[in-house]
C-alpha cells in the first residue's frame, strides 16, 4: 500500500458553529462539495447527537479519470472543534477536521493520513504520487469554495 499524508487549511469568514454544522454532516456533502458524488449512511451512530459510530459510504471523483469509494466511521466528535473518522475500503486511514475561531472567522484544518488499497494505484504510486497529490488538492479546493458558497461567506484562505 502507498501511504499519503495531507494537511489542508480552509479559512472562512463565518462563525465556528455554522462551519461545524456543515462539516459535521457528511451525508449532505454532495449538496455543496463538487467532488463528492455520494455520501450514504450505512449505520447510524450514537443517539447522543455527536455521531460517533456512524458509518458512511463516500464516493469521490475529481479531474483524474477514476472514482474512489470508501467507508468512513466517525471515531471522535467534540463539537464544535473536532470530527475524526477512520476510512476503510479503497482508502484506509484516519481523517480529522479541527476547527478554530478567530477574528477573521473560522479555520478548518483537515489532516488526512491514508493508504491506497487498489492494486493499480499501488503499482503506479511511486510515479503517480504527484498527480494523486494534485488531485487531492484539487478536490479540497472544490470543497473550500463549496463551503464558502454554502455559508454565504468569503473564503479567506485555502491552503
Amino acid at each position: 500500500m502507498a501511504a499519503y499524508s495531507f494537511l489542508t487549511t480552509w479559512c472562512v469568514a463565518a462563525p465556528l458553529e455554522r462551519v461545524w454544522d456543515v462539516l459535521s454532516d457528511p451525508e449532505r456533502y454532495p449538496e455543496w462539495w463538487k467532488g463528492v458524488r455520494k455520501a450514504t449512511v450505512l449505520e447510524p451512530g450514537e443517539a447522543d447527537g455527536h455521531g460517533v459510530g456512524t458509518l458512511y459510504r463516500l464516493q469521490w471523483r475529481s479531474k483524474l479519470p477514476y472514482t474512489l469509494e470508501f467507508d468512513s466511521r466517525v471515531t471522535r466528535s467534540q463539537a464544535p472543534h473536532l470530527l475524526e473518522g477512520r476510512a476503510s475500503g479503497e482508502l484506509e486511514g484516519v481523517g480529522a477536521w479541527r476547527l478554530y475561531e478567530g477574528a477573521a472567522g473560522t479555520a478548518a484544518i483537515y489532516s488526512w493520513d491514508v493508504s491506497t488499497t487498489r492494486r493499480w494505484m499501488n503499482a503506479v504510486g511511486p510515479l503517480a504520487r504527484p498527480a494523486f497529490a494534485w488531485n487531492h488538492d484539487y478536490v479540497m479546493r472544490q470543497g473550500a469554495h463549496g463551503l464558502a458558497k454554502k455559508l454565504g461567506a468569503e473564503l479567506v484562505a485555502c491552503d
